[in-house]
């Protein structure tokens, strides 16, 4: 017995420019802010995410796998970035107190001074490449159609 394969739903032109538009955008803010960072905090983007996302977890402490997961990491990736942050004193590893077979990453008040002092120059270079450049209705519909979109990804997972 054949199967018969639906046919493929086609970008038309409108859809397609918009999709160049938006995976253009996905390459390019990226950038732009790994470019402002590493000039003015001497981080990598994914390294200023893992500094702010430990300095909003309880204790400024979190488990590698779950630090892995907000960064959009694979483990091995992380533990290098990991090593260099530690190397700098801006984190540490520690056994998880809970299940020793875990290890958080602690954010050490010189990391959290360094992020302090790193956020406001990375806070307007989004304002001006992103919120000054949109209305606010255009930022509602940003929030809702990135949130639909992570929706859709995740309930695919």
């Amino acid at each position: 017995m054949t199967h018969r394969q639906a046919a493929p739903r086609w970008l038309d032109s409108e859809e397609l420019q918009t999709w160049r538009s938006f995976t253009y955008l996905l390459h390019l803010l990226p950038a732009e802010l790994e470019k402002q960072l590493r000039e003015n905090a001497q981080l990598s983007y994914v390294e200023y995410y893992v500094l702010a996302g430990l300095s909003d977890a309880p204790a400024r402490r979190m488990r590698l796998s779950e630090l892995a997961i907000l960064t959009n990491a694979e483990l091995s990736r992380l533990s290098h970035l990991i090593t260099r942050l530690e190397k700098r004193g801006f984190l540490r590893r520690e056994p998880d107190p809970e299940d020793g077979r875990y290890t958080h990453a602690v954010l050490t008040d010189a990391g959290y001074a360094h992020l302090l002092e790193s956020a406001p120059g990375h806070v307007a270079r989004v304002r001006e490449l992103v919120y000054d450049v949109l209305s606010e209705t255009e930022l509602r519909t940003l929030r809702t159609a990135a949130d639909k979109i992570t929706s859709r990804i995740e309930a695919h997972d």
